[in-house]
C-alpha cells in the first residue's frame, strides 16, 4: 500500500525578502481561509471576473499596507461605468480586510478590467489612507488616476494601474503581479528601494527605469503564471523564480497575517440611522414596520423594531438629515 502525501496547509501567509547587494525588495502574500471566508459571508457569489477583481483587489491592498508604517486603512476602489459600478477593497491595522462590488450589469467570464469597469473610458482608481485618529478638520489622503497609460491605452489589469499609480505617487519602479480564483487571492510586489538623497518622496526620479538590478528582478518575475501564484508554495515559487539571486528573506510578523474581519457593528449603523434624522426613520418604520440594514461587506443584517428606532433619538442627540452609509 503506498503512503499518499499530506495535503497542503491552507494559510494565509505574508512574507517579506530583499535582494542582496540589489536595492530591490519583495513581498508575497496568499489568501486562503480568509478569501474563502469573505466569499462565504456573501448571499449570492460574484460572477467569475468580479470575484477575479475583488479578490485581486484584497491581495494588491494587503501588499500595500503591509509596506507603509500608518496607523488607519487603506481603502483601495475602482469605479467607473461599466456593469461594474464600483468595487472596494479595505485593509486595516493587522491585515485585517474586507471588500464589496456594487454591479449593475451582466459581465462575462473573458471580461477584464475594461470591460468591467472602464466601458467609456470614464473608470478611475482611488487609494486612500485613512487615519485612525484624524484631528479636526483632517482628510484622509487620497490619491486618483485613470484607469489607462501613458498613450491613453485603456489598462486591462488592475496590477497595471497599480503599478502605474507607484510610480506617479512614489517614483519607485514596481513589478507587481496579482491572482485569484475562488479558492485562493495572491500577488507578489518587487519594487526598487529608495536610494539615498532621495526627493520628496522618497525616490531619486532620476533613476526611473534605469537600475539594472530591478529589472532583471522584474524580468524574472513577470515569468510567473497566475497558476503558479495562486498554487506553488512560497518556497517553490522563489525559488523558481530567483534560484541564481542572493535571496534574505525576513521571519513572518505574528501581528501581520492577513484575516477577514468586517468592522461594521450595531452602534456604527445605529449611528448612521441618527444621521438620517428622526422624521426619516420614523416615516420607514410606519411604513414597513421596522428598519432593517445589511452590510455590504459581510452580509451581516441589522434589525431596528420600532422601540429600537424610537431609542436612537433621545433629547439631545436627534441631528439633522443627512446620507449616510453602513461603515
Amino acid at each position: 500500500m503506498t503512503d499518499l502525501a499530506p495535503e497542503p496547509i491552507m494559510v494565509d501567509e505574508l512574507h517579506k525578502f530583499i535582494f542582496e547587494g540589489l536595492p530591490v525588495r519583495g513581498m508575497l502574500v496568499r489568501l486562503r481561509p480568509s478569501w474563502q471566508a469573505l466569499q462565504a459571508a456573501r448571499a449570492e457569489p460574484y460572477a467569475a471576473p468580479v470575484r477575479a477583481l475583488l479578490g485581486q483587489m484584497c491581495a494588491a491592498g494587503v501588499l500595500m499596507r503591509a509596506n507603509i508604517k500608518f496607523d488607519g486603512a487603506l481603502v483601495l476602489q475602482v469605479f467607473g461605468d461599466g456593469p461594474v459600478k464600483l468595487a472596494v477593497a479595505e485593509v486595516r491595522d493587522g491585515l485585517q480586510f474586507r471588500a464589496t462590488a456594487k454591479v449593475v450589469g451582466a459581465t462575462a467570464d473573458t471580461d477584464r478590467l475594461a470591460a468591467l469597469v472602464n466601458v467609456h473610458g470614464q473608470g478611475r482608481c482611488a487609494i486612500t489612507l485613512d487615519p485612525l485618529e484624524r484631528s479636526r478638520g483632517q482628510q484622509p489622503y487620497q490619491g486618483v488616476v485613470a484607469l489607462h497609460g501613458d498613450q491613453r491605452e485603456p489598462l486591462q489589469r488592475i496590477s497595471e494601474v497599480l503599478e502605474h499609480y507607484m510610480l506617479q505617487s512614489e517614483q519607485l519602479d514596481t513589478r507587481l503581479l496579482l491572482a485569484a480564483d475562488e479558492h485562493s487571492a495572491a500577488g507578489l510586489l518587487i519594487q526598487r528601494l529608495p536610494g539615498e538623497g532621495a526627493g520628496r518622496h522618497g525616490a531619486d526620479e532620476s533613476r526611473i527605469g534605469r537600475d539594472e538590478g530591478f529589472n532583471r528582478i522584474a524580468l524574472l518575475a513577470a515569468t510567473l503564471t497566475d497558476d503558479e501564484l495562486l498554487t506553488l508554495d512560497s518556497d517553490r515559487l522563489l525559488h523558481r523564480l530567483f534560484w541564481q539571486e542572493r535571496l534574505t528573506r525576513f521571519a513572518p510578523d505574528p501581528a501581520l497575517v492577513p484575516r477577514f474581519a468586517c468592522s461594521c457593528s450595531r452602534e456604527r449603523v445605529s449611528v448612521m440611522l441618527q444621521g438620517l434624522g428622526c422624521a426619516e426613520i420614523e416615516s420607514i418604520v410606519a411604513e414597513r414596520g421596522d428598519v432593517e440594514i445589511g452590510c455590504e461587506f459581510c452580509g451581516r443584517q441589522y434589525h431596528f423594531d420600532a422601540v429600537d428606532a424610537a431609542g436612537l433619538f433621545t433629547p439631545g442627540r436627534d441631528q439633522p438629515p443627512a446620507v449616510g452609509t453602513v461603515h
